[in-house]
């Protein structure tokens, strides 16, 4: 397993890790234990952190953060010749780690999304890794939740006997888990986006030449416009407005701020 380096892409630290890398320093942190916070980041993942010092901090104490978005890929391999040849998409990484999940016979528990989506996703799974320990599956509750609720959910999630944490929130949301979670659960967290809905069969993922291009945000817009325009027709440009900024020799600061109090989603 080749080792990863944290890299600067607008004052976000993004690892230089390939697929296969990302998923071997899953499992390697499942076999020993304790807090492994990973996060797959598109272009608005980047941007909630550039436009929110706090959820900077969060971003650049995550143990691995990944290019999930092509044009983060690019920015990694433009900016600081990564070499990365593919992206590190969210879907895949699920499945690549879920595949050497059911090999070493560890377990692994889903929380996020909804009760429907949840049942589907964990259904396609067990059906294409027979072995595959679920051990846990808890939908959100779509909002803020108190302190002694994270305490339960942590314990719940504990006792499962889970090895590994797959969180389907939503972003930032679901980094802000991470983060505020990765503690207490100590454990294997995987912040990956869309992939419990792609994955379940309920949200249609773009075609493969478009994603392969960078259009995926094309074809999501089409898909969902009112939900996602302004991730897509303000944040995108800015982003690669910015990377334009650091091309020419712009440096952008990494050490953002600490959040001043705990921010609990469930």
């Amino acid at each position: 397993m080749n080792a990863a380096e944290k890299k600067n892409i607008l004052g976000i630290l993004i690892d230089d890790a390939s697929l296969e890398t990302a998923t071997g320093m899953v499992i390697e942190a499942a076999r020993r234990g304790g807090a492994f916070a990973v996060s797959a980041l598109a272009v608005h993942g980047v941007m909630e952190g550039v436009l929110d010092a706090a959820h900077r901090y969060r971003l650049n104490h995550l143990e691995l953060t990944v290019a999930d978005g092509q044009p983060v890929r690019w920015a990694l391999n433009h900016l600081h010749a990564a070499g990365l040849r593919q992206r590190v998409y969210g879907p895949s990484l699920t499945l690549a780690v879920v595949a050497r999940a059911e090999q070493e016979n560890m377990p692994v528990y889903f929380y996020g999304s909804t009760e429907d989506v949840l049942a589907l996703l964990c259904a396609n799974l067990r059906k294409r890794f027979p072995n595959l320990k679920i051990v846990g599956a808890t939908p959100s509750t779509f909002g803020r939740i108190s302190p002694e609720l994270a305490n339960r959910i942590g314990d719940q999630i504990r006792q499962s006997g889970a090895q590994i944490v797959f969180v389907g929130l939503g972003c930032p949301r679901q980094e802000v888990w991470a983060y505020e979670f990765r503690d207490r659960l100590k454990l294997p967290i995987l912040a990956v986006g869309a992939a419990f809905p792609f994955l379940a069969g309920t949200l249609r993922q773009a075609p493969q030449w478009m994603q392969d291009r960078g259009l995926e945000w094309l074809f999501r817009l089409c898909t969902e416009p009112r939900r996602l325009w302004r991730r897509y027709l303000m944040l995108s440009p800015a982003y690669l407005f910015l990377v334009a900024c650091q091309a020419l020799g712009f440096s952008f600061q990494t050490n953002g701020t600490p959040p001043a109090k705990e921010i609990l989603y469930g």
